[in-house]
């Protein structure tokens, strides 16, 4: 099986790839794992921390060939506000409950992106937001102590009650 060597981030990379992996969230933020190409072919990531891999980013395998990482649609909910606070309130409700949350630029403040989930559009709502259901790539923020490349993971530990 051939061995990703080395991650070459999208801004960097400069030559075509032989090959492409489709990967949602969950699976371009790993440690270890055997990704399948489209090709068909077995990759195997194998790195002493988890990496957060991005749509673009492209893998050099052992023999110097390069796979690009395609980042694949998931079911997301894009969240909108009537304000900038209302949206800043919101988004501080979501990283209270440690919710990934993608930040997307735009008019009024731009708008948020969270996974799917009923329960959480449902508070966003009851604090004057709108979901709407959408399907794209999942990119949300890495986190205030991840460091580039790394995977946007909840690092340090804790125990406290939230509201």
């Amino acid at each position: 099986m051939r061995r990703i060597v080395d991650i070459i981030p999208a801004s960097q990379a400069t030559e075509p790839p032989a090959d492409t992996v489709r990967l949602d969230h969950d699976l371009r933020s790993r440690r270890r794992m055997v990704f399948t190409t489209v090709a068909g072919h077995p990759i195997l990531l194998d790195r002493p921390r988890p990496v957060g891999l991005r749509d673009g980013d492209m893998l050099r395998l052992g023999d110097d060939s390069l796979v690009r990482v395609e980042a694949m649609a998931e079911t997301l909910a894009e969240i909108t506000a009537p304000s900038t606070a209302a949206l800043v309130r919101i988004a501080w409700h979501l990283g209270n409950r440690h919710l990934p949350t993608q930040l997307v630029p735009g008019a009024e403040g731009g708008t948020l992106r969270i996974r799917h989930d009923h329960v959480i559009e449902d508070m966003v709502a009851g604090l004057g937001g709108t979901c709407t259901i959408c399907m794209a790539p999942f990119d949300p923020e890495g986190g205030a102590y991840a460091e580039p490349g790394e995977a946007a993971a909840h690092h340090h530990h804790h125990d406290h009650a939230h509201d």
